[in-house]
């Protein structure tokens, strides 16, 4: 496993040049909630057309939404982590593959600051504020052949497969990892590369608009300053706060799954309002008088209410982890490895559950393929499997139990 010393690993940037950092945070949150508006509008339509999300990703940078992490001294928003997975949360009340492409891109703008040097982690940082890149994924650790990335000269070559790499094709800056002297690395490179090539595959169910097919990288040059970390890259252990990678991708997910669910829920009741039946034997005018849709809406608003608070609680656990930089212990990061995995696992039941019983709110008459309603639930199944939340309940239990802390992966 590739790391870099705790005297040379990037801290988080949290500088806000004299800026109020909680008016930034409310601007961004009111951009955000205006793109999901225009998401929502139009989120049926694309599911159905299933094309590259090349113009949601362009209205996400003209929103000044894909640098809100960096610093405002270099033209971001200056938001911490947690913050930054807030703005996810507002995008998924709109378009969940569109949060998903995002919360990932939060994810893999950190990892510099987490693996690479400080002079690594600034330049990327600055060059996000200004240009403002988006950042694909090629890190699923599982499918096809892997990645292995060999010396060649003074630089590197990379080749193999994944099978599943969510906004690469669309993206300007590749966050990848990769097998070096049977080590992993982290890897920064810009997409339009020599010998990099997406195989557009992706066809599934749902989150249909991420962009999540299979990469292919055929002898790709990687120059040195592309791999994250100082010499020697391979053979040390890395430290409790480095193994924070993941805690950050899976507060990404906590975050998309329940947005999805606070979205879907209110775009089913506007629905209910203007166009539900009351049922013929309840003696009601209106299906809103209706006591048992009365008691449904009232559960799936409690639960998502319930995990929308465990969910910020998780945020704030993985943002105190960070806040503590390098010294981080290995017991404060299974602290806020676990209270992520409770957010997830709870997000997880709440979101399908709520995407699931919708019909029941608006009648038969809402399951009309023009509307489009199923696809929240479609969204949040092709996702929830890739990652099963029972292990996420097993980790909880395990630390509860016996105090064993998760083991380091790129899924725990």
């Amino acid at each position: 496993m590739t790391t870099t010393d705790s005297p040379t690993t990037a801290s988080p940037i949290t500088d806000t040049s004299g800026t109020d950092a909680d008016t930034q945070f409310d601007a961004a949150l009111r951009r955000a909630d205006i793109v999901a508006a225009q998401l929502r509008a139009t989120a049926a339509e694309r599911d159905r057309a299933n094309k590259a999300p090349l113009a949601e990703v362009a209205l996400l940078r003209e929103a000044d939404l894909l640098q809100v992490g960096e610093p405002v001294a270099y033209g971001g928003s200056g938001l911490d982590y947690a913050q930054s997975q807030q703005i996810t949360r507002r995008i998924a009340r709109g378009d969940t593959s569109i949060a998903h492409l995002l919360g990932y891109h939060y994810a893999q703008q950190r990892i510099p600051h987490l693996f690479g040097t400080p002079e690594q982690a600034d330049q990327l940082s600055r060059r996000n504020a200004e240009f403002r890149p988006f950042w694909g994924g090629v890190q699923n650790p599982r499918g096809a052949a892997g990645l292995t990335l060999t010396r060649d000269g003074a630089g590197f070559r990379l080749n193999g497969a994944r099978t599943f790499a969510s906004g690469a094709s669309i993206s300007d800056q590749l966050s990848v990892t990769a097998a070096l002297d049977g080590d992993l690395v982290f890897l920064s490179i810009p997409t339009r590369r020599d010998g990099f090539t997406p195989q557009g595959d992706w066809d599934n169910i749902g989150q249909r608009l991420t962009d999540s097919g299979g990469v292919v990288f055929d002898n790709t040059p990687v120059e040195r300053s592309e791999v994250l970390g100082d010499d020697p890259l391979t053979g040390r252990i890395p430290s409790a706060y480095q193994t924070l990678v993941t805690p950050h991708w899976q507060l990404a997910f906590v975050n998309f799954y329940i947005g999805t669910a606070e979205g879907a829920l209110e775009e089913a009741l506007d629905w209910t309002r203007l166009n539900a039946s009351p049922w013929e034997t309840s003696g009601l005018d209106q299906a809103t008088d209706d006591p048992y849709i009365l008691e449904l809406v009232g559960q799936l608003r409690s639960e998502i209410s319930a995990a929308a608070l465990l969910a910020d609680r998780a945020g704030d656990a993985l943002q105190h982890a960070l806040n503590i930089g390098p010294e981080l212990t290995a017991h404060q990061r299974a602290e806020a490895a676990i209270a992520i995995a409770e957010a997830k696992y709870v997000t997880t039941k709440v979101s399908l559950e709520v995407t699931s019983r919708l019909f029941e709110i608006q009648g038969a008459r809402a399951t009309t393929s023009a509307y489009g309603f199923d696809r929240h639930w479609r969204n949040l199944r092709t996702h929830t499997v890739h990652d099963p939340v029972a292990y996420k309940a097993r980790e909880v239990g395990d630390w509860t139990l016996n105090r064993r802390a998760p083991q380091f992966s790129l899924y725990s």
